[in-house]
């Protein structure tokens, strides 16, 4: 895979499509947290698919710059998005590529699903999924298991991943507040063509019944499975690829 940098500062690797011609389809993945990033063999799938993918690490996780949460995750997608037209340069060997988006999708899991959620508003992004996202943060108070048995969480993350999350304190309790990169206060302006989720009835950090009631709440298409625990993106993605492709407005 290639390896550039947007806004001088989020990493990004991506792949071209493995068939040139046609329209110029994107595909950004987002990752869930905390996670390593691990995945590449989706990246490879999705490539040979049609698809130029895009995998980026938030600002302030692994080798992006700056502080993870000083800002909504989200924001560093938009940010690729805007500056997806002017083309990507390889930071290895200095490989120009010219991107000329017609149509861009954002697929994430978990911590990641909120994020797609989120591009979800924005105009330019055409549809995403979202797989056992965390539609809202409310469920840090209600659930021990979200958040380990650690008291901190944020120190327990700085002590498990080292430097792979720069992550403050403060940082990790705006998510307590509700307002903060959380979808669920966004529910009025969602349009529900632009969503697909999947969840698991026996996911047991992130509570069925929150995205059962968001789908009903926004009208957006969720498919329910009785079980899976914590479902993996790149599972999904592979599982029900003729399902999502259709949804894409792609074919099988």
């Amino acid at each position: 895979m290639f390896r550039t940098r947007f806004k001088n500062e989020i990493v990004a690797e991506f792949l071209p499509p493995a068939r040139l011609g046609g329209e110029q389809n994107i595909i950004i993945l987002c990752d869930g947290m905390p996670s390593v990033p691990r995945k590449q063999p989706l990246a490879e799938f999705l490539s040979q698919k049609g698809y130029w993918v895009f995998y980026p690490r938030y600002r302030g996780a692994w080798e992006s710059e700056g502080v993870f949460l000083q800002r909504s995750p989200h924001e560093d997608i938009l940010e690729i998005v805007e500056e997806l037209p002017r083309g990507v340069r390889d930071s290895g060997f200095g490989q120009k590529f010219s991107v000329s988006p017609d149509k861009i999708f954002v697929i994430g899991g978990s911590f990641g699903g909120a994020a797609a959620i989120l591009c979800s508003l924005d105009r330019r992004v055409t549809r995403v999924i979202a797989n056992c996202p965390v539609v809202d943060w409310s469920i840090l108070s209600k659930s021990e298991k979200f958040e380990t048995s650690n008291k901190n969480y944020a120190a327990y993350i700085r002590e498990a991943f080292g430097h792979g999350y720069r992550l403050p304190d403060k940082n990790w309790k705006k998510l307590r507040g509700g307002h903060f990169y959380n979808p669920i206060r966004h529910v009025g302006e969602i349009d529900p063509s632009k969503i697909m989720m999947f969840h698991a009835k026996d996911d047991p950090y992130v509570p069925w019944r929150s995205v059962d009631g968001f789908a009903r709440s926004t009208g957006a298409k969720l498919k329910l499975l009785a079980r899976g625990g914590h479902l993996r993106t790149e599972l999904i993605v592979r599982k029900y690829w003729p399902q999502i492709s259709r949804f894409f407005g792609q074919g099988g």
